[in-house]
């Protein structure tokens, strides 16, 4: 079975590292799967999760809240502005996160204000939609 090496890290440390049948990231052009042998690609991520389908049938969820992606042949590396196992996410914190996003929207005082609201938003939305997909997996 051809295998892709995954190294996954952030400015808090390495998240995840190990060998993959395939990996579905978040890329900001839209989502991406990436098998071995995939051809070069250096892209930024968007706020979303990383799936690493391992080669023990086991899948990783890891949520990012944003990064760079490059892909090798054997070697897939994500450098992630912060990355959590989706089982570590709190739910509570991201329907808050959302909830505080929303408001400073509707309340439009500046264009950097709602540039950073738009971006706390979507980092919120990903993150609770994370949440969700482990919810399922886990029925």
């Amino acid at each position: 079975m051809a295998t892709i090496h995954v190294d996954i890290v952030s400015a808090e440390g390495e998240i995840f590292t190990g060998e993959a049948t395939m990996v579905f990231v978040p890329a900001i052009m839209g989502d991406i799967g990436i098998a071995p042998h995939h051809a070069p690609l250096i892209t930024t991520l968007k706020p979303g999760e990383i799936r690493v389908q391992q080669v023990s049938g086991e899948e990783q969820h890891i949520y990012v809240s944003g990064g760079a992606l490059e892909v090798q042949p054997h070697l897939v590396t994500v450098l992630a502005d912060t990355a959590v196992r989706a089982k570590d996410l709190d739910e509570a914190a991201a329907i808050q996160a959302k909830q505080r996003a929303e408001e400073a929207l509707a309340n439009r005082s500046g264009a950097v204000d709602i540039a950073e609201a738009q971006t706390e938003l979507l980092r919120a939305v990903a993150q609770l939609k994370a949440i969700e997909r482990l919810r399922k997996i886990k029925q």
